[in-house]
């Protein structure tokens, strides 16, 4: 068969969760709730951390920031499923395709340099409580959130030329609900031995590094708990990390899931189902920890 020209493409097929058609108003409904749910809880973490001075700290200046992340990353992708879901149209334009794989690839890596931040910050709060605030003054903060956004906008771009370059054959069924990065390489007629290379080498680094930064603090941060004498103590300064930790925990493993069942076992279903996952369900345990 021969591949298209990348420029002659001019739509996708997102074919969503499930074709049976009496399933479609349950994942609507289901999605929509989910999807209000997650924007109006994040909303009201923003709004709650701005109105009150009691919360100008570092530990919620990056949970507001991860809120606005969730909310973008979740209207990346469910709206538009929405709405092929009213419409019963799969279609997605390949410009809009290439812009949906570009935030949705932004946002989930802005995720993982915002968890890893949000790790470190109650590593320095536990383990070295008096230097607290000169070690994490307002301008570090914003340092590492503005880093954070520089570095993820360089790297969804470098994949979103990368995608860009290849070519694509007359199949361009999508077995997802979103365009995502992993599906548009496996689509491709020409080449992809650099993309999955880039892909893979980006993701170890990202996710690894920071994977590896999260458990370093918190080895630190479980020995200072357990030298604590007061058991009210330990309590609290637990209690200031399981809803990171959980949140971290669910983030890690969906995401692990996706492209583990996508690469060993190719089963669009299985990937698509655990896609649900990080991009609707790990949004919404942002808001516990909020409320935690």
């Amino acid at each position: 068969m021969e591949p298209v020209n990348i420029t002659r493409v001019s739509q996708f097929l997102l074919l969503g969760l499930a074709e049976e058609p009496e399933l479609q108003p349950l994942i609507y409904g289901l999605f929509l709730s989910m999807y209000l749910i997650t924007v109006l809880g994040n909303l009201l973490i923003i709004l709650a951390v701005s109105s009150d001075p009691h919360l100008h700290t570092p530990m919620y200046f990056f949970l507001s920031n991860l809120s606005f992340v969730d909310i973008c990353f979740t209207s990346n992708t469910i709206p538009k499923m929405l709405v092929n879901i009213q419409t019963q149209s799969k279609v997605i334009t390949y410009e809009g395709c290439i812009t949906q794989m570009y935030f949705f690839t932004l946002f989930a890596e802005l995720d993982v340099y915002l968890l890893t931040v949000m790790a470190y910050d109650r590593f320095v709060a536990i383990c070295h409580p008096l230097h607290y605030m000169v070690i994490m003054h307002p301008r570090l903060c914003g340092l590492l959130v503005l880093l954070s956004w520089i570095m993820c906008v360089l790297i969804s771009l470098l994949h979103s030329l990368m995608v860009l370059r290849l070519s694509f054959c007359t199949d361009l069924e999508i077995p997802h609900f979103f365009c995502e990065l992993n599906q548009m390489i496996q689509l491709a007629c020409s080449d992809t031995f650099l993309s999955n290379i880039m892909m893979y080498f980006v993701a170890v680094l990202i996710a690894g590094g920071s994977l590896v930064g999260i458990l370093y603090s918190y080895s630190k941060i479980m020995s200072s708990i357990s030298a604590m004498s007061s058991s009210q103590g330990k309590y609290k300064a637990f209690s200031t990390c399981a809803s990171h930790l959980s949140v971290v925990s669910l983030f890690y493993l969906t995401s692990l899931g996706v492209y583990l069942s996508s690469a060993v076992t190719h089963s669009s279903q299985s990937s698509a189902t655990a896609s649900v996952m990080y991009t609707d369900l790990a949004p919404n345990e942002n808001v516990i920890q909020g409320k935690g």
